[in-house]
């Protein structure tokens, strides 16, 4: 695969055919692969297919030699049942993976020339494929981990007035020192909640490190060590014990929500945070891999309008 950025994208966002066979490279590394028998390499397109109005359609269209069934490159994928062209979609997963603070739904629907509808629906099938699965390699090494609460102030002041709910959601995070990034909304905080999300996430071999929280100390027990910093006490540093790289991720969140998005509903935030954990963890990484993995990572993770609901 080509090293991807805006220079060699460029004929992929200008010629339709040209997006769809950048794909099927993606996907299909081996050739084409059958969603119907799982027959890699023994398909064959079939070419001038036109479309209502006569014109010959760019969309590239494979028939299976063994089950002679047809199938694309889009097939159970993040782009299945799209209207808007591929080569759209590769400038707005390259605009998502190339800005640190994200794209807004208000600027994908400028610059690819779609309904602000359509630009958010977009970006949220684009996260969707960002997202860790279930099986996802657990956190390891040193891990710290901590809480941080997104969205407004009540109104009436920091303190709110007496009976009223608050806007903000809380947020855990637990970042491997070096590695990757994993983030979960939670309605409350106690032990055994945090137990639950922490073993699921992060190896138990692993060195924990916390302030001092009190809801951290039944979980941290179940790790091979469990090391704090006290803030309250303006202890930040001790040694190599600190929680600066948790609150340092935290901090790029914040700033990405209040200047890009402005306002995340509790509803979505999850598919955010996702994002926000995929490019701190591929950190590492050209934009042009980041957009290339992004696109591979969107076979079966097929995301229909009526599910943006189920967060």
């Amino acid at each position: 695969m080509e090293n991807l950025n805006l220079a060699t994208l460029a004929k992929h966002f200008s010629d339709e055919g040209e997006a769809w066979k950048l794909i099927e490279r993606i996907r299909w590394p081996d050739g084409p692969t059958c969603p119907h028998c799982g027959t890699i390499d023994n398909a064959y397109y079939l070419g001038n297919r036109k479309t209502r109005s006569g014109k010959v359609s760019p969309r590239r269209v494979c028939k299976c030699a063994d089950c002679r069934k047809q199938f694309s490159a889009l097939v159970g994928t993040i782009f299945e049942g799209t209207h808007i062209p591929l080569s759209k979609w590769l400038l707005g997963i390259h605009m998502m993976c190339a800005g640190k603070n994200g794209v807004s739904a208000h600027e994908l629907s400028h610059q690819l020339g779609i309904t602000l509808k359509a630009a958010w629906f977009m970006a949220h099938r684009v996260r969707y494929s960002m997202a860790q699965g279930p099986l996802a390699e657990k956190l390891s090494g040193v891990v710290e981990a901590d809480e941080t609460y997104i969205g407004g102030k009540r109104r009436g002041g920091p303190t709110g007035r007496p009976g009223q709910k608050s806007h903000k959601t809380t947020v855990v995070s637990f970042v491997e020192r070096g590695g990757e990034a994993r983030s979960q909304v939670m309605t409350r905080i106690t032990g055994d909640d945090l137990g639950k999300v922490l073993v699921e996430a992060v190896e138990t071999e692993a060195t924990l490190m916390t302030d001092e929280y009190p809801a951290c100390r039944k979980p941290g027990q179940m790790f091979a060590s469990h090391q704090t910093v006290q803030h309250k006490r303006g202890e930040y540093v001790r040694g190599n014990v600190t929680t600066n790289t948790v609150e340092g991720f935290f901090s790029q969140l914040k700033r990405s929500i209040d200047g890009t998005h402005h306002h995340v509903s509790r509803q979505h935030l999850p598919r955010y945070l996702a994002e926000f954990d995929y490019r701190y963890s591929t950190r590492k990484m050209h934009d042009g891999e980041r957009t290339a993995l992004t696109i591979s990572q969107s076979v079966g993770k097929r995301l229909q309008y009526r599910d943006t609901s189920l967060a």
